[in-house]
């Protein structure tokens, strides 16, 4: 596969360095950015790939385009694009761009594919979300799955869903982080150096994700670490008091109005 990137930022360079650590050289990578020399110098530099601040000089040469590039700026992109696609197979992973979008703006019978994945591609960890357009092929799906199996897991659904969830894979490790910080913040309030209060939350968080991948079930997880009455029980009730469930479902829904309007 020859993969040209449209878009350097960080998720292009998660998937990059994914695809790169599992399949080596059977993949050659060409990343574009229009603006950032440094950076992709330093990508050049940091895994031995192609580069280039013109994608319209190479897009002829590849078979797979994935489009890293805000989705603000997809239709413009599509539209320069459209003169150049023959049998590309052209992916997204911008949040709220669906296939039907992608076809609405390339040539009649491109293959197109919605890809939604999370920087966890990086380590091989990331859970991804994707669906297809109504032109690819089993080699196109092929291609995929090259693309998938090298960052992490992966599940098949609709667009129709993948609006929905982007919210729950692809940004709630924000989420996650952001309760990582409050918990290490607080360890810091009893004496702890900042250092020791991020490797104290760290390992915790780390070690409760290896519970929920062998036990699967997170209530009956909770369950077991809260005695009613004790001292978790307490702190559980605090967070409900203050409306914890509903600030995470709140947070999703803000998420994926975004992304839906992001798009226009």
């Amino acid at each position: 596969m020859h993969i040209l990137f449209i878009g350097a930022g960080r998720m292009a360079e998660a998937i990059a360095s994914g695809l790169l650590a599992r399949e080596g050289k059977k993949v050659k990578i060409t990343l574009s950015n229009e603006k950032n020399d440094a950076k992709l110098e330093a990508l050049k530099n940091t895994y031995n790939v192609e580069i280039t601040h013109d994608w319209r000089t190479v897009i002829e040469e590849v078979d797979t385009v994935i489009l890293a590039c805000p989705p603000s700026t997809h239709e413009d992109v599509l539209r320069e694009m459209t003169r150049f696609v023959k049998t590309q197979f052209i992916v997204t992973v911008a949040a709220g761009v669906d296939p039907d979008f992608l076809e609405a703006h390339l040539p009649q019978g491109s293959a197109v594919a919605w890809l939604m994945p999370n920087t966890a591609a990086s380590v091989g960890k990331s859970m991804s979300l994707y669906t297809y357009g109504q032109h690819v092929t089993d080699e196109h799906k092929m291609k995929m799955n090259t693309i998938l199996r090298s960052i992490g897991e992966s599940e098949n659904l609709s667009a129709a869903q993948i609006h929905e969830l982007t919210a729950i894979t692809g940004s709630a490790p924000a989420y996650l982080y952001a309760f990582v910080e409050a918990l290490s913040q607080s360890a810091t309030e009893y004496g702890l150096s900042a250092d020791q209060a991020r490797r104290l939350v760290n390992e915790m968080v780390i070690g409760s994700a290896k519970m929920l991948q062998t036990y699967q079930d997170p209530a009956l997880l909770r369950e077991q670490v809260t005695s009613p009455g004790g001292a978790t029980d307490a702190g559980l009730k605090s967070l409900e008091r203050n409306n914890f469930h509903q600030a995470i479902k709140e947070a999703v829904k803000a998420t994926n109005d975004h992304a839906k309007a992001k798009k226009n």
